[in-house]
């Protein structure tokens, strides 16, 4: 049987499995999940965001980011405030005591990106991300 050539969508993928496997690799020791990293740093990005936008942004069911939006809490790593505009829903903060976990999430990162990325020169690696940016802003329109 013929080799079927990598197809675009496959080496996506498999990149991005083995990237998480170096990242759980390299969180190894933390108190937190893959899963409970991947929340902080969303919630970083855009505090005040809403639980179910955050559900949404991981891919993941509410009642499962709620499970893991229960664990950190009890750590003392997230608040939830409830929402002035809606009184159902709840926004969602860090706490001071989460900026160290953020920074070790992101030497874990810089890890991954700098083994990810190995011999690729600025030039090559600046092509990459641009054209998975275009990917990314392509696919966010459907």
């Amino acid at each position: 049987m013929m080799k079927q050539p990598d197809t675009l969508g496959f080496l996506i993928g498999d990149v991005h499995r083995l990237m998480r496997r170096h990242f759980q690799q390299q969180l190894e020791g933390s108190c937190l999940t893959l899963a409970q990293a991947r929340a902080l740093v969303h919630i970083a990005r855009c505090e005040g965001m809403r639980q179910v936008e955050l559900a949404e942004r991981l891919d993941i069911q509410p009642i499962t980011l709620a499970r893991q939006l229960d664990q950190l809490a009890q750590s003392g790593l997230v608040e939830r405030r409830p929402d002035p505009d809606d009184r159902r829903a709840h926004q969602l903060f860090l706490t001071e005591a989460a900026m160290p976990h953020l920074q070790r999430i992101k030497q874990a990162g810089d890890v991954v990106h700098r083994s990810a990325m190995g011999d690729l020169d600025e030039e090559a690696a600046n092509a990459l991300r641009q054209a998975l940016k275009t990917m990314h802003d392509n696919l966010s329109h459907c």
